[in-house]
């Protein structure tokens, strides 16, 4: 594809913005802010670009490139001020964008809305910014209510495009800002799908402050024959600004802080820029300042956009003149008043050390850049240097107490790391409100860092909005642990609830008293029955006596009702149907309990010896307590009269072969100094045998 290159040179003439031919409308926008006089970028680039032709414009950074292409991208645009003036018809009036404007960051993003809604503001161009970090809602309904010019990165762009919320039908202009930046941070692919969804017929720029191969390679497939505008000044033939003054110092990583804090304290110093390669580096650095007594804000990737935007506004405003930051904020970012760069770690190429240095020195003025080198950063800087052509490929060896840093940077003698009291006179962080945004993304408390996050929620009403309960959980536990009030009327009272007593004596020990707490609930849980409810007036006949159930008379009055509702709480499933059962009145047996501790062997054995184990009904009862499974056979025998007191103990220590021959009880006619009920236990197999045989 054919392309048509134009380089061209500052020229010494005092035109204006009037002159080159944009609309008085904008020129008088221009001129209430103080701008008259154009920059050589924008001087060479506005003729070719109010003419239609696609342009691919480079500059340094700092010299103006924003209003180059800015306002020839305004005068594409047809707003309702030109139908009044007769350059446009009504038919021609659209709320679809008509222009789009693609940047990298989000912080370049907002720079660029501000500077163009600044330019249209008498012809009222309606200008909004589409970036990550906000809420969707908002940008739709703005795309909704009709937008001129759209300013985005290419993800949510990218995003709204795809959901059909962002019609890009209508775009008659595109620019890419900072294209070599969206390569590096591989935003080309998704610049690719943008361009694709426009008309094939429109006006292209692309503006930036270096042109590496893939940038070319994307301007010669989607722009038709682009001018490409090279603007340098004659004083100005290196590839930095000549108006900011470098500073290049070899410092020890555990010195830098202190350096820092009386660099900061140099004649003349107004704000200040720190870079930083890492997020974690710059939140550590914005803090430690911050403890020495300056007003610093942070800005990086970690924190949410509601305290980057938050760091920026108070910057611009002067309540905070130190800025903490990554390289997101290297690219695009005016600030009236910058007059100290410090780059407190290396820059990684000579590009991000052009940006970084860029944000002083801007549109004319004076700055200082000063650049902290580690030992192990000389070989990464000596690649800089020799790629940017400077004289600083040794750094001198510097600490914050050496004298030429004081000669050089100018600062007083006698300073120390920690401003003086005096001198706090900024607002500082915390007088910046924080704007809710309704932040994506999810990355924990909202500002996701130092004071003024912006934490919570979005959108959560606050506390003194929201509506009472009807029901808090507090009353809800004073019901359940019985309180002691009268049901309501026609409300059934039932045994398992804790509201059905209507006597307030049953609850309390005496008239007045608090009703019971859960304390004395449990001690009532697990304490024994009263003798009231322990044994029914009369008793049942056993054979009449239910056993699967529990017996509750119904009609006979409870002396204390608020007892016999509590006994099934004391007793388990399968004990409720032998605890519900009443003992006769004369029960010198235990007969029905025993066959529930016997085995089947075991029962013939049992009804022989019935008679005898009635003389010691106790003995024998809770004898079983203590013995397994397997020896309650044996042990329901009852020893001879003569050894009854030996006669429980003998089955602990017998085994199973040898149960047989125990359970065959002595003779009755026995003396008592024979051990015959003993010799089973010595006895062996093959003596078995004998025994029984004779």
């Amino acid at each position: 594809m054919p392309r048509h290159t134009e380089e061209a040179s500052i020229l010494t003439t005092t035109t204006t913005f009037r002159s080159l031919g944009i609309l008085p409308e904008t020129a008088e926008a221009l001129e209430a802010v103080g701008i008259t006089t154009p920059f050589p970028i924008q001087e060479m680039t506005l003729p070719v670009a109010l003419a239609g032709s696609d342009v691919i414009g480079q500059a340094k950074t700092g010299t103006g490139k924003t209003l180059g292409f800015g306002l020839p991208l305004l005068e594409r645009v047809t707003v309702a001020a030109d139908v009044e003036a007769g350059r446009a018809t009504p038919e021609q009036l659209t709320d679809a964008p008509q222009a789009l404007v693609v940047v990298p960051t989000r912080e370049l993003c907002q720079q660029v809305t501000n500077d163009l809604l600044t330019a249209g503001k008498v012809r009222a161009v309606r200008v909004h910014a589409i970036y990550g970090g906000r809420a969707y809602e908002p940008q739709v309904e703005a795309l909704k209510k009709g937008v001129d010019v759209v300013v985005g990165t290419p993800g949510r762009l990218l995003d709204l495009a795809g959901q059909k919320k962002l019609n890009l039908k209508h775009v008659r202009a595109l620019v890419l800002d900072e294209a070599d930046e969206m390569l590096d941070l591989g935003f080309l692919p998704d610049v690719e799908k943008i361009m694709a969804m426009l008309p094939a017929r429109r006006q292209t720029m692309l503006f930036s402050a270096t042109m590496p191969g893939a940038v070319i390679n994307l301007a010669r497939r989607y722009m038709s024959q682009p001018t490409h505008i090279s603007a340098t000044a004659p004083d100005d033939e290196g590839a930095t600004v000549a108006s900011t003054t470098q500073h290049i110092f070899r410092a020890h990583s555990l010195d830098k802080v202190e350096l820092v804090a009386r660099v900061l304290q140099a004649e003349g110093r107004g704000l200040a820029m720190i870079f930083c390669r890492t997020k974690r580096t710059a939140a550590d650095v914005a803090e430690q300042l911050e403890r020495r007594g300056f007003a610093s804000g942070a800005v990086h990737g970690d924190l949410g956009q509601g305290a980057r935007e938050q760091a920026l506004r108070a910057f611009r405003n002067g309540k905070v003149d130190v800025l903490v930051c990554t390289d997101v904020a290297a690219r695009g970012i005016d600030v009236e008043g910058v007059t100290h760069v410090i780059n407190y770690q290396t820059p990684e190429d000579e590009k991000t050390y052009l940006h970084r240095i860029g944000r002083t020195g801007r549109a004319g003025a004076t700055g200082t850049a000063i650049t902290l080198v580690d030992w192990d950063d000389i070989p990464r800087w000596q690649l800089i240097n020799k790629a940017l052509d400077l004289p600083f490929n040794d750094p001198e060896e510097t600490y914050s107490t050496s004298p030429h840093l004081y000669e050089l940077l100018r600062i007083p003698a006698g300073t120390k790391g920690i401003l003086p009291r005096a001198e706090r006179t900024r607002a500082g962080l915390d007088a910046e409100e924080v704007e809710d945004l309704g932040e994506t993304g999810g990355r924990g408390p909202r500002g996701g860092g130092r004071k003024g996050g912006g934490g919570g929620r979005p959108g959560a009403a606050p506390a003194e909005e929201r509506q009472p309960r009807t029901r808090t959980p507090r009353q809800r536990r004073r019901t359940r642990g019985g309180q002691a009030e009268a049901p309501a009327e026609g409300t059934p009272a039932t045994a398992g609830s804790a509201t059905a007593v209507s006597e307030p004596a049953a609850l309390t020990d005496e008239p007045g008293a608090a009703p019971r707490t859960p304390r004395r609930r449990r001690r009532t849980r697990a304490g024994a029955p009263s003798a009231a409810s322990a044994a029914p007036a009369e008793p049942l006949p056993a054979e009449a006596a239910p056993v699967a159930a529990p017996v509750t008379p119904a009609a006979e009055p409870a002396a204390d009702p608020a007892e016999e509702p509590k006994a099934p709480r004391r007793r388990t499933r399968k004990t409720a149907a032998t605890a519900e059962v009443p003992a006769p009145a004369a029960a010198p047996e235990e007969a029905p309990k025993a066959p529930r501790r016997r085995t089947r062997k075991a029962a013939a054995t049992t009804e022989v010896v019935a008679e005898a184990q009635a003389a010691d009904a106790e003995v024998t009862e809770a004898a079983p307590r203590r013995r397994t499974r397997k020896t309650a056979a044996t042990a329901e025998v009852p020893a001879p009269a003569a050894a009854a007191e030996e006669a429980p103990k003998a089955p602990r220590r017998r085994t199973r072969k040898t149960a047989a021959s125990a359970e065959v009880p002595a003779p009755a006619g026995a003396p008592e100094g024979e051990e015959a009920p003993k010799a089973p236990r010595r006895r062996t197999r093959k003596a078995v045998a004998v025994a029984d045989e004779g």
